[in-house]
């Protein structure tokens, strides 16, 4: 069974997200998308929230799991039996930031493979970054994060706007 794990903060999930672990479902059995917590980051969204969203995005999709670790991602990667670590790339600068990481996981683990799987023209330009401001600011975030969490993300954050 060739099983991937997707690791990410997922601060929150965007469409460009979902388009590398739809596109990844033809390459694994099984994808963990997986919440890795960092104590040092801020987030917009709680980790529960954020589980939820996942949850609801991948509900339908039996090739799917969400997950949230705390840790190495290698250390859960092996918990879990992934052999393949899923990363989009979105830019070359994308490159620039994976690389080290790559470098550094295959030091950890060289038994794991990383497989990169390049956004598409019509997501390369979201990020959860951009996301965030965007919804901070109080801004419409159709069409940047999935359908399925439109609803649940403007009632946990537009709620409080003026």
């Amino acid at each position: 069974m060739r099983k991937a794990l997707f690791p990410g903060s997922f601060d929150p999930i965007t469409r460009g997200h979902v388009e590398i672990v739809l596109r990844g479902r033809a390459v694994f059995d099984e994808i963990i998308v997986a919440i890795g917590i960092n104590s040092s980051k801020r987030y917009l969204f709680s980790l529960e929230e954020r589980l939820e969203m996942l949850e609801q995005v991948f509900a339908h999709e039996p090739q799917v799991r969400v997950a949230a670790f705390d840790g190495l991602t290698v250390n859960f990667a092996r918990e879990q039996g992934a052999a393949f670590l899923l990363r989009g790339l979105r830019s070359p600068q994308d490159l620039s930031y994976e690389q080290p990481l790559e470098l550094i996981n295959k030091h950890m683990a060289p038994e794991l493979e990383v497989v990169h799987l390049l956004s598409s023209p019509e997501t390369a330009m979201i990020s959860s970054t951009i996301v965030r401001e965007v919804i901070r600011y109080g801004g419409r975030v159709e069409g940047l994060i999935p359908d399925e969490i439109l609803e649940y993300v403007y009632e946990l954050k537009y709620q409080k706007q003026p």
